[in-house]
């Protein structure tokens, strides 16, 4: 039971204060709370609703062979795995997984999560602790530098809250390859961890990985790619951004997520395997959380080794995109120009874009809008992954409704 005088003591924080601003304002959106199942269509409060919003792009929870690998797996190995890995351990579809990303990735070892957040809040606190068992043999990391891209992950920079600018913690403009050199240079004798992203996620742009693998190498840098949002969409075989998916290879760790493209949840470290086998007592998040329930854990490696063995399933879906992104060129809205399957339509105003939603759901129609602090203020954008479950006729009458709004409100 909450106490009058536990409120009062709360309104130092100003939550409720804020809240009623952001209200009024219509920038503090009701969130969506799905009726039943995430799919192409959803229902939210008993209305229907073309969903653009969901990020597993190829609806790979709704193939029955998927489904029934999740039910084998949950009655073979439980629902959970009862505890934290160094406690309690994980199933062996956790093992097979971390086997599987090791060789899709061309790494000596992987290391599953719960999350891909989870991953790079282990990765951090790996790369820079103090640790010993016996106060003779130990590491200490805790001189390690980390060199961010500006637009690197929430998650890396909540990794990096204790590092001090300027000290141990440098960042370099977005995909600046000439600013990453001259912050190396600066730095050049000590323990630099340089972390980017492949693809990012708000503006769909792509990392120049060789030019900045270049330059790890040259200054004796770690390297460090968070690839929650390309891994199996690119360098499985396709054509597109294929020379960017070869370098990916040299980098020295990789971060993956299953939310994407593999369309389900968890992430996996892959890297050098001493490192690996140090991380499951140094990230801190395989000792105080869980791993991925097991019968996810088995779809994920299913869905996997479907997609090795036919690429067509993601180029296909590829090949929508990039009509999808012509069309959008054609009825005059600004986009980024980076060509992947992250496609970003810029709004502008935030009240601007909370009218746009708005219209949108009414219309029948739940559109991602990236505001602050997703995108810089009055920079918002409508963000889509296309789920490839959506229809040609859906897809058609939200370019439509697109057109309209865009016509109306003036992006």
């Amino acid at each position: 039971m909450t106490t009058q005088s536990s409120v009062s003591a709360l309104d130092r924080w100003g939550f409720s204060t804020w809240l009623e601003s952001a209200r009024g304002s219509g920038e503090f959106i009701t969130l969506p709370e799905l009726d039943g199942i995430n799919d192409a269509v959803v229902s939210i409060d008993g209305k229907s609703l073309v969903n653009f919003s969901g990020i597993g792009i190829l609806g790979w929870q709704h193939d029955p062979r998927v489904r029934e690998v999740f039910a084998e797996t949950a009655r073979d190995y439980g629902l959970v795995v009862g505890g934290s890995r160094i406690i309690q351990g994980v199933s062996r579809p956790h093992l097979e997984l971390e086997a599987l990303v090791a060789e899709i990735t061309g790494k000596e070892r992987a290391l599953t999560f719960a999350t891909g957040m989870l991953a790079n809040l282990g990765f951090v606190n790996a790369m820079s602790t103090r640790f010993s068992f016996n106060n003779s043999h130990g590491v200490d990391n805790t001189d390690t530098v980390l060199v961010l891209d500006r637009e690197c992950h929430w998650s890396m920079w909540k990794a990096v809250e204790r590092f001090k600018f300027g000290r141990n913690l440098i960042m370099f403009d977005h995909n600046d390859t000439a600013g990453l050199r001259r912050e190396l240079e600066q730095l050049a004798g000590r323990k630099i961890v340089v972390g980017f992203e492949a693809v990012y996620s708000a503006d769909g742009s792509m990392a120049p990985v060789a030019e900045i693998l270049d330059l790890c190498e040259e200054f004796g840098a770690i390297s460090f790619v968070d690839d929650a949002n390309g891994f199996m969409v690119y360098g499985n075989g396709g054509h597109r951004f294929a020379a960017e998916y070869a370098a990916l290879r040299r980098a020295t760790f990789l971060m993956v997520s299953f939310g994407k493209g593999v369309g389900l949840s968890g992430g996996a470290l892959a890297g050098p395997a001493d490192a690996l086998d140090a991380f499951r007592f140094l990230s801190g998040t395989t000792v105080f959380t869980t791993n991925i329930q097991p019968p996810t854990v088995g779809a994920i490696v299913h869905v996997l080794r479907r997609m090795r063995q036919d690429p067509s399933i993601m180029e296909n879906y590829l090949d929508r995109v990039d009509r999808l992104r012509e069309r959008l060129l054609r009825i005059g809205c600004t986009i980024n120009p980076t060509p992947t399957y992250v496609t970003s339509i810029l709004v502008g105003a935030n009240d601007t874009a909370v009218r746009v939603r708005q219209e949108f759901i009414d219309r029948g129609y739940l559109v991602p809008m990236f505001g602050y602090p997703a995108v810089p203020k009055d920079r918002a954008v409508i963000r889509l992954l296309v789920n490839n479950r959506i229809s040609d006729e859906q897809l058609d009458g939200f370019v439509d409704t697109l057109a309209e709004l865009r016509e109306k409100y003036g992006f």
